[in-house]
């Protein structure tokens, strides 16, 4: 028995996910705020004839995630897969975006996975069993963007969170492994916020990157778990869409050039 928790799991790359875990007959426990879309997911998934248990969750609560915890290993006794997935997007002028969408794409994207591994990690050191971890970034947490300052720093700081997360792990528990997952281009509702002045057109041209070269959730999901399969720790399922990008930011840095955007950046989640 395998047992997949995932939280985000509502819509989007999370159901994408819940959906092919149950697929491949793994017990799925699905966390999300969104109640409804929640419900949703689940019963699909037991229609077709999976497990899925629905916790509603706020990640940016550490008592909602310690009762996540405690759902999963109530009705299962064991996690062996962690997706840190929820995450949020706001646009516009990083001066004019309000306090509220700063505070909420911080406690979401960021403090939410903090509150995933408070809740989850000592359960998985003590159970001292394989297991592994998977964070939800960006190829934006690589790549810097006008107009999702939010976003992309805050996905800069999963990357630098998760690679902390994987070396203190190897050091106190190999067996619990990790992995960051850094999507490019799929086809959500990450953009379903109605845009500011400033960020009208870059809306628009992000909607249509989504709409001509997003992949569905359910690929996404199938690439996702095949670097699974292979012990990757860096999970990029669309390595077209960064690697020309970081190697010339790399090159940037390097030559301390002044920064430049050239680069039309994903959506993830």
């Amino acid at each position: 028995m395998t047992v997949a928790v995932i939280t985000g799991a509502a819509s989007g790359i999370g159901a994408g996910l819940a959906r092919l875990a149950a697929a491949k007959g793994m017990q799925v426990v699905l966390a999300d705020r969104d109640l409804a879309g929640l419900e949703q997911v689940a019963q699909a998934i037991k229609a077709g004839g999976g497990t899925a248990l629905a916790v509603p969750t706020d990640v940016t609560e550490q008592a909602s995630l310690n009762a996540l915890a405690d759902h999963a290993y109530t009705a299962f006794g064991q996690v062996d897969l962690l997706f840190n997935n929820a995450g949020v997007l706001s646009t516009g002028n990083c001066w004019e975006i309000s306090e509220a969408q700063w505070q909420q794409s911080w406690q979401v994207n960021v403090n939410g996975i903090v509150n995933g591994l408070r809740a989850f990690v000592p359960r998985l050191l003590k159970a001292d069993r394989p297991a592994r971890i998977i964070n939800t970034a960006s190829v934006g947490g690589f790549m810097p963007s006008p107009y999702m300052a939010p976003y992309t720093a805050t996905k800069f700081a999963v990357v630098a969170l998760t690679e902390s997360l994987a070396s203190e792990l190897a050091a106190v528990n190999p067996q619990i492994k990790v992995s960051l997952l850094a999507p490019g281009p799929v086809k959500t509702a990450i953009f379903r916020e109605t845009p500011t002045q400033a960020s009208t057109q870059f809306h628009g041209m992000m909607t249509s990157l989504l709409e001509q070269n997003g992949l569905s959730s359910d690929e996404f999901a199938l690439r996702v778990f095949a670097a699974i399969a292979r012990g990757d720790y860096w999970i990029v399922p669309q390595p077209e869409m960064l690697d020309p990008l970081l190697q010339t930011r790399s090159k940037m840095i390097e030559s301390r050039s002044d920064p430049v955007f050239a680069w039309a950046p994903e959506a993830a989640h």
